[in-house]
Parts: C-alpha cells; sequence; structure tokens
C-alpha cells in the first residue's frame, strides 16, 4: 500500500508542474501513469519538438521541457508507478481515497488529481487475430519497462517511429537476435536513428523487413513464432521468437475514468474554474483532460491550473487552517 497525500492520475507536463505547486504547501505527491516513463505525450510522442510558448523559453525542446519539470520536482521527493493504469478510484471517508491499478497497486491519498491529459493513452495494435492470448507476460508487450527482461532472448520489433529506432539501437547490444519489422521503406524518426539501424542491419547485428507487416503469432502457452509478409512480393516467412513489441503509436481513451462517478462532456471531466475540482469533493481534473468555458489546451494553461488546484487542495486537506502565501523569491523552495 502507498500512502501519499495527493495522488496524481498522469505525469504529463502538467501532472509533474504540480508536484512543484504541491509541494511548496508541504503536500507529498505519487504518480501514476500507464506510460513507462515521465513526460505523456511530450516523451512519448514528440520528444524532439519544439515547443515555443513556455514562459521564459522562446524555444525548448518538449523533452527538455520535461526533463525541467523532472528537476524541478526533486526537492520534494514524488513517487512513481509506470506502467500502470489506475482502474477503480473509491471514497471510502473525507480525505481518503483508495485508488487501485490494474496490477494490483493500491495507493491511498487525501486528494485526488487527474491530469491525464487527453485520457489513457493506449497503444495502437496490429491487425491480427491471437494478440490477446500472448498478452500480459506470455511474449507480447506494447511498451517497454525493464529492458534487462530481454536479455539473452530474441526479440521481433515492429514499427517505423523513433520509439522502434530508439528500442531497436538499444536493445541490440541486450538480445541475442532482433528484427526489427516496418511497412514502408522509410522511417518517420530521426534521420541519425535511421542511419544507426541501418549500420546495424549491414553489420548483421540485426535483420530488417522493410515493405513488410505482421501476419500471426504462433505459440502455446508463451509466444514462439511470428509471421512477416513482405506487401511487394507476398514472400512470407516464419521467424522464431520470445518476444514481439508493436511499437505503431498510442492513442487516447478516457478508459476506466468514465465509471468514476465524475460528470463528464465527451471525453473531457467538467470542473469549477474557480479551483478546478470536480463533482466530487477532493477530486481535481487539470490539464488536457478537463473542460470548461472558453478553455485553452496549452500546456501554460495547465501550469496555472495545477497552481490553483494546489492551494485548494491544501485547505480541502488542512479545513480551518488558515495559510497565507508566500513567494518563492521570499521563502525559497524548501526539500522535504
Amino acid at each position: 500500500m502507498i500512502n501519499t497525500d495527493i495522488v496524481i492520475v498522469g505525469a504529463g507536463p502538467v501532472g509533474l508542474f504540480a508536484i512543484f505547486e504541491a509541494g511548496l504547501l508541504k503536500m507529498r505527491c505519487h504518480l501514476v501513469d500507464y506510460l513507462p516513463k515521465a513526460g505523456g505525450q511530450l516523451s512519448e510522442i514528440y520528444p524532439r519538438k519544439p515547443i515555443y510558448d513556455i514562459p521564459g523559453y522562446p524555444s525548448v525542446l518538449a523533452q527538455d521541457l520535461v526533463d525541467n519539470l523532472l528537476k524541478q520536482a526533486e526537492p520534494f521527493k514524488p513517487t512513481y508507478t509506470f506502467g500502470e493504469r489506475i482502474e477503480s478510484l473509491q471514497k471510502r471517508d473525507e480525505r481518503d481515497f483508495l485508488l487501485t491499478t490494474n496490477m494490483g497497486t493500491q495507493v491511498q491519498a487525501k486528494v485526488v488529481v487527474i491530469a491525464g491529459g487527453l485520457g489513457c493513452f493506449e497503444p495502437r495494435k496490429p491487425e491480427i487475430g491471437g494478440l490477446e492470448t500472448f498478452e500480459n507476460g506470455k511474449g507480447i508487450n506494447y511498451m517497454i519497462i525493464d529492458p534487462e527482461k530481454y536479455r539473452g532472448q530474441k526479440m521481433v520489433i515492429a514499427g517505423g517511429g523513433d520509439s522502434a529506432l530508439d528500442w531497436t539501437i538499444f536493445l541490440s547490444e541486450v538480445c541475442s537476435e532482433l528484427v526489427l519489422v516496418h511497412r514502408s521503406e522509410s522511417f518517420r524518426g530521426a534521420p541519425d536513428s535511421v542511419n544507426k539501424v541501418m549500420a546495424l542491419a549491414e553489420a548483421g547485428k540485426i535483420k530488417l523487413h522493410l515493405n513488410s507487416v505482421l501476419t500471426k503469432v504462433v505459440g502455446n502457452t508463451h509466444l514462439e513464432q511470428v509471421g512477416i509478409q513482405n506487401v511487394k512480393t507476398n514472400e512470407e516467412v516464419v521467424v522464431k521468437t520470445d518476444h514481439l513489441i508493436p511499437l505503431f503509436g498510442l492513442s487516447p481513451k478516457l478508459g476506466p475514468i468514465e465509471a468514476w462517478g465524475l460528470n463528464l462532456d465527451k471525453n473531457a471531466i467538467e470542473v469549477n474554474t474557480e479551483d478546478y475540482s470536480t463533482n466530487i469533493p477532493g477530486v481535481y481534473a487539470i490539464g488536457d483532460i478537463n473542460t470548461y468555458k472558453n478553455k485553452l489546451k496549452l500546456i501554460l494553461c495547465g501550469f496555472h491550473e495545477a497552481a490553483l488546484m494546489s492551494h485548494s487542495a491544501y485547505k480541502y486537506m488542512n479545513p480551518g487552517i488558515k495559510y497565507t502565501m508566500k513567494y518563492t523569491t521570499v521563502q525559497g523552495v524548501n526539500e522535504f
């Protein structure tokens, strides 16, 4: 059981900044995110994309912004659960919430902050049958959390973006055999990464199947083989493997949040703009996951919401205790 003051559902930029704002008020945070690391869309979808509307930064790369937010949060010693999704939210008493993930991890908190961006990012899966047979530890995964798990193993990676390229480069030194499958001749990732992957293929350190798609997965209790077909020649080969990692990107869905009793407007959570609270006392929603009149889906707006939410959460957690705001230029940033 993890005990904390605030549990933040979502570790994107707005969730990360909420750690800082809550920390200034001496509230501890635990973050839960279905992705394998912090950063949300910024890290997973466009880490090298420049962002131009962050105050004080004429231009900042998305991943650099995430790295700076993590560093800014460090004095307040946040804790994290990655690669897991909150399935249930139970309010047991005033200022007593119990959240449970799909892996059975339980978090007890006084306040819940939903900072899930566009929702829970779920993997786009290849259109072949039988995938579910080998999911959940039986050979097919859609993200890589612990690379050491694959040391000395045979692996097939499918995809043509930055994530597929970066993991191919990294795991070429970890796996005993590595195959990369991509449906086109050209990649969508960074040119430097493409060059490194092509060099690995030429050196015989990986096997590369271009203009190819996955056709089938075969095995008994664990994945054993993957079918690969060239879309130009229709030639099909069967590759022996221990693991298949399709990296076709992510699609946002509201997921289990729909069943938590929150007031929703389409795929967003309705909030009170005084403090970004929801219809459930003690539950807040900040960032792209919420909706209100004149809502702007901008990171800087999410930062503003995180600040107001934190002051309201402090009052909710400490009824009757008066707090006088002091500027950080006066009091500094005191570590826990």
